[in-house]
């Protein structure tokens, strides 16, 4: 029985709910009456419900697909502008005891180089970051309680947050490890993580037991309801995907909704991310094995009815897609990006390392970060290395509550530009630097508070002098 307050994995992801919701989305498919209803309700920005977003989904008239993508444009500018969150996923480890069969790390890979971080490595990677201007990071590691237990992840995130070099810094760690315990969960808590990330890979349990035949991910009712027990540990920023390519991409949407509305409903606060990989080449994975794989077109869509259902959502998309691919998606919904990314454990200190094949997937858009910033510039973007909600306290409902009422614009904007201009003194290229500075003349007229305006500027011509980390 579907019950989105429920804490049974089967319960809030109910394999008939989804059934029916996908059958309901085909009969409805050119009910042009029911899909302009739809699209007019969704205008408030309220957001829609996962049946109502399916009907969207397959919907087959193209010219109410241009009034989607036209609707999912307005409401991410509504509630996160034209800025572009930035970060990099840092690899500590791909010792992994799991099977899966999409990933390079399970255990049968015996081709793969086994790698992990010491801490001494932590500290050159951190400052490669720093040097090329990240604030931000996600830690990656596989599954294996001996080489990467809790105590190594709480230890690299305290390793990470203590090193300053020249003007650099980490300011928040985001964590992506496998579903682990309320107590693991409460010590990253104490530890400061940002977001916890956890993917679902895929929502169908059937195809998730088969896609997860042996280790520890393999039991499906426990990673499904790792975002519980993560908020019940006090972790309030939780992020969630799903693999698309897995299984059938609109089962998957679907289940990825229903997740949504479970954890507003059953914890108080819906998901600060949601995330949209596609299966991608890897040391020993070949994507055309998975015959579920995605187009480019329904890649788009996908996004752009996300942001339309779950508008106060941050929309993530990595460097697994193409700059043709994100350059599309950018305009659908999406509000963070990943730059000048190495998916290899030690790739950024040493990311030519010929005999290396440890990295997770081929990073598709191998541009650097000054590439990635002056390309978002050019097009009027606003990248953001803000991290100050966070360090603010302006987390978990505290946050949403702000996205939703769409005031959180009134520190992000300042903000964004802030950090913006951090980077162009401290990193930036004299071409990005120059376009930079062209966008933030642009944009602080744009800030509504008067008085916040006068600060910002204020605080943009001491970062010109050589002062940093200025934050509302």
């Amino acid at each position: 029985m579907y019950d989105c307050k429920s804490k049974i994995a089967s319960e809030f992801i109910d394999d008939s709910e989804i059934l029916a919701t996908l059958a309901y989305a085909r009969e409805n498919k050119s009910n042009r009456e029911l899909i302009d209803s739809l699209i007019e309700r969704a205008k408030d920005c309220k957001g829609l419900t996962h049946r109502e977003a399916a009907v969207l989904l397959e919907c087959d008239l193209e010219d109410e697909k241009e009034k989607m993508f036209k609707l999912a444009k307005e409401i991410k500018q509504k509630f996160y502008g034209n800025r572009i969150v930035m970060f990099a996923p840092l690899y500590l480890s791909n010792y992994c005891i799991n099977g899966c069969v999409y990933c390079p790390y399970h255990n049968k890979n015996k081709t793969i180089s086994r790698k992990k971080l010491s801490q001494e490595d932590i500290v050159r990677e951190v400052i490669a970051l720093q040097d090329m201007g990240h604030k931000r990071l996600a830690l990656e590691t596989g599954e294996d309680p001996v080489n990467n237990p809790i105590e190594y992840v709480l230890e690299s995130m305290k390793t990470i947050y203590s090193i300053k070099h020249k003007n650099g810094a980490i300011r928040r760690v985001n964590v992506n490890i496998a579903a682990t315990t309320v107590e693991n969960y409460r010590k990253l808590k104490e530890a400061d993580i940002g977001t916890y990330i956890l993917f679902q890979e895929t929502y169908n349990q059937k195809s998730y037991e088969e896609l997860h035949p042996s280790g520890p991910k393999h039991n499906y009712a426990y990673h499904t309801e790792a975002m519980d027990r993560a908020m019940e540990g006090g972790i309030d920023d939780v992020g969630i995907g799903v693999l698309f390519g897995l299984n059938m991409y609109r089962y998957d949407f679907v289940g990825l909704l229903m997740h949504a509305e479970h954890l507003e409903s059953a914890m108080g606060v819906g998901p600060h991310t949601i995330s949209v990989p596609r299966i991608c080449p890897a040391e020993d994975i070949d994507p055309n094995n998975f015959t579920d794989a995605i187009s480019d077109d329904i890649f788009a869509k996908i996004v752009a009815v996300i942001r339309i259902a779950v508008p106060y959502t941050g929309m993530i998309v990595s460097t697994r897609e193409s700059k043709t691919t994100r350059e599309q998606v950018l305009n659908l919904g999406i509000s963070q990006i990943s730059g000048g990314s190495s998916t290899s454990v030690g790739g950024y200190v040493e990311p030519e390392a010929q005999d290396d094949n440890s990295a997770q997937f081929e990073v598709t858009d191998t541009r650097t970060l000054d590439e990635i910033i002056n390309w978002l510039l050019g097009f009027g973007y606003i990248p953001s290395f803000c991290t100050a909600c966070y360090r603010e306290g302006r987390t978990g409902d505290r946050f949403m509550r702000l996205v939703k009422a769409g005031q959180i614009g009134n520190c992000c904007q300042p903000n964004a530009l802030m950090t913006l201009k951090e980077y162009l003194e401290d990193y930036a290229s004299p071409d990005t630097k120059k376009k930079g500075e062209a966008v933030i003349e642009k944009e602080i007229p744009c800030i509504p508070n008067e008085k916040v305006r006068a600060i910002a500027i204020e605080h943009l011509n001491e970062i010109k002098e050589g002062k940093r980390d200025f934050r509302f």
